[in-house]
């Protein structure tokens, strides 16, 4: 039998031991030797400052996973190979993954990939199930490793991060409910306190899907707040450049669709930005699904602004930071494109 090449695929999950225990096993089954590429997709590039602690996470979770090899391997035939990927360019979704881990199986062998069922390198929610699609796509054999997931018994307030849950789901309740009431009235506030209290107690695990951090949390809700002036000031450039088509007799309107791919994370950020483009006059974003748009234009103005990336830029230094936010625009990167006219 001739030598196995696997890739696989590493995250910092409860079931990455065994994922990487079923490759060696299921390599050394189909093969007399065994060729096994650890690897670990950076979810940032090299400019964003969340990088340099992405490298030294991957340095130290292939060190550990040369070692799990090593030790299920015994004395068999096997050679580990270890590789960061995605160091040098953007890997913001699904597609992203399968494009990055193609390119490595072309350039060196790979006769298929066993991915954990876990598999979360660094984004907002699981990446399985998009990802498969995306290898059945550029036609990339893989595997999921048939390893038994932790049961996921969420107890009330029994550890911190269930408390900072609640905490925060608590309190952004709250302060809606006093936007919407009275907040110097007694009656709103003890009311407010109850329906926000309500509210944790039944939504926070709905409200947050990943744990909260206590610093950049409380720092990202004040970009936000810096940002809303931002968004507002879009708002009205976009109202007066829309009136001003309207109002003219020729009405040089020229809707199409456009397609962008953003440099932002699905979840909480592509759906702020999603919704700060809809705000915006002139602008409708008609779908948003792996960190990709589909945004109707209504008029040039409209179309050019989209394509410099001001609401992205502005979005990513909410959630990012402000030296995340010194990115090209996705004309510049050539990630926006006219797909259809006003003909669709």
């Amino acid at each position: 039998m001739a030598s196995e090449r696997l890739l696989v695929p590493l995250s910092d999950t409860v079931t990455v031991r065994q994922t990487v225990g079923y490759a060696v096993q299921s390599g050394l089954e189909t093969g007399d030797s065994l060729e096994c590429h650890l690897v670990v997709a950076l979810p940032y590039d090299a400019d964003v400052p969340e990088s340099e602690r992405y490298r030294e996470d991957a340095a130290g979770l292939l060190s550990r996973a040369r070692n799990w090899v090593e030790e299920d391997a015994n004395d068999a035939d096997v050679t580990i190979e270890t590789a960061t990927l995605g160091a040098d360019e953007y890997l913001f979704g699904p597609r992203d993954y399968a494009d990055v881990f193609d390119a490595y199986a072309d350039d060196n062998g790979i006769d298929r990939v066993v991915i954990d069922p876990e598999y979360q390198p660094g984004v907002t929610a699981q990446l399985l199930q998009p990802l498969e699609r995306e290898l059945e796509r550029v036609g990339l054999a893989y595997v999921e490793a048939p390893v038994g997931r932790p049961a996921r018994h969420g107890r009330l307030g029994g550890d911190s991060e269930s408390f900072d849950r609640l905490f925060a789901t608590f309190w952004i309740s709250y302060g809606f409910y006093l936007v919407l009431g009275d907040p110097t009235y007694w009656f709103d506030l003890v009311t407010g306190a109850a329906v926000a209290a309500i509210v944790a107690v039944t939504l926070a695990t709905v409200t947050f899907s990943v744990p909260l951090d206590r610093i950049k949390s409380p720092v990202r809700t004040v970009r936000f707040v810096c940002y809303i002036p931002y968004l507002l000031w879009e708002i009205v450039k976009a109202n007066i450049a829309v009136s001003a088509v309207i109002l003219r007799p020729s009405m040089p309107i020229e809707p199409a669709l456009t397609r962008v791919n953003a440099r932002v994370r699905s979840g909480l950020p592509l759906t702020a930005l999603a919704n700060s483009i809809t705000l915006t006059p002139g602008t409708l974003t008609v779908r948003a699904n792996n960190q990709q748009l589909l945004v109707h234009t209504l008029i040039p103005a409209a179309r050019e602004d989209l394509f410099d990336g001001g609401l992205e830029r502005g979005i990513r230094f909410v959630f990012y930071g402000r030296k995340s936010a010194s990115i090209p625009s996705p004309e510049e990167r050539d990630d926006a494109e006219i797909v259809g006219g006003d003909e669709l």
